[in-house]
């Protein structure tokens, strides 16, 4: 099958699609996927140039990759609820291919009226942003909870869960960006790049943060004591011993097949809207990953 492959760590040239890559084994609880596309996340990039290793490590040659939609083309024997041709959607590893195997449980169908491809888009970024509201930053219903980088995608699902929650959501974006950010349906805005308005902000129940590095560092602060600070990206170890009275987590996402559907679902009502950046063949993935690494092009798609 084709494929992208990582046969060293290093910079997006690294990335080689290749034409005659093992096909993936299928086991009896197996749902092997047709991939229509696959997204680039920032881990992506990260695990390629080798600074997640740690954390993600990776068995070279490998594989990048955790998002993929597309069309079940086989199932395992002990498979029940799939079969050939039902249009999928699922959070896995190893989906910059033209077929991916996904386990059974991982797997969701995709709603009727969503655009197969631009699904792809969903999976990682819907749950990191879930999990960073209800489990990490643990938002109830009437609290006043800051996101961070409200208008970047996993922002943007997180803004949508903690509404969902019934909590109220201040969006912390750049200054430039108040207006787009107002337009999420937000309780208020906060300029982040703006010390007056973050020397001003009164300290809230809890704030779930997607941007991590010295704003979030200058954030904790305005945490009620006994409130909750969850994160996505990287916090200063000193932030943490400065804030004692502070709950504070970090969300790694799992998998969750029917939050996905539920976000999937809200997609093809209109209730959460995700912006597709770019939409880029599987052979570009090298390039997707330079753009990505740059930054501030937004999602970014890879069709199959």
């Amino acid at each position: 099958m084709k494929a992208v492959m990582l046969h060293a760590y290093g910079g997006p040239e690294n990335l080689k699609f290749e034409d005659n890559v093992p096909e993936p084994q299928v086991s009896g609880d197996t749902v092997l996927i047709a991939a229509a596309a696959a997204s680039v996340n920032p881990i992506d990039w990260k695990v390629r140039a080798g600074l997640r290793q740690k954390d993600f490590p990776l068995s070279l040659p490998a594989i990048l990759g955790r998002d993929v939609s597309g069309l079940v083309r086989t199932v395992g024997s002990n498979v029940k609820h799939f079969k050939s041709g039902d249009r999928v959607l699922a959070y896995t590893n190893a989906t910059y291919a033209e077929l991916v195997a996904v386990d059974d449980a991982d797997v969701t169908h995709l709603p009727d009226g969503l655009d197969l491809a631009d699904a792809a888009a969903l999976p990682l970024i819907v749950l990191t942003g879930d999990q960073l509201v209800r489990l990490a930053t643990n938002v109830q219903k009437g609290q006043v909870v800051l996101i961070t980088g409200a208008l970047g995608s996993v922002g943007r699902a997180a803004v949508h869960a903690a509404k969902k929650i019934g909590a109220q959501v201040i969006a912390g974006v750049r200054r430039k960006e108040l207006d787009d950010a107002r337009a999420l349906g937000v309780f208020d805005v906060l300029a982040l790049d703006d010390d007056e308005a973050m020397e001003r902000f009164q300290r809230v129940d809890a704030i779930a943060d997607t941007v991590g590095g010295d704003v979030a560092a200058k954030l904790l602060a305005k945490v009620k004591p006994g409130g909750s600070f969850g994160y996505a990206s990287m916090l200063p170890e000193s932030a943490v011993a400065q804030n004692p009275t502070v709950k504070i987590a970090r969300v790694f996402a799992k998998t969750d097949p029917s939050k996905v559907r539920e976000f999937a679902d809200d997609v093809r009502d209109g209730k959460f809207v995700l912006p597709i950046g770019r939409r880029m063949a599987l052979r570009d993935a090298a390039e997707a990953h330079a753009l990505a690494e740059k930054g501030g092009v937004g999602k970014i798609l890879l069709l199959t």
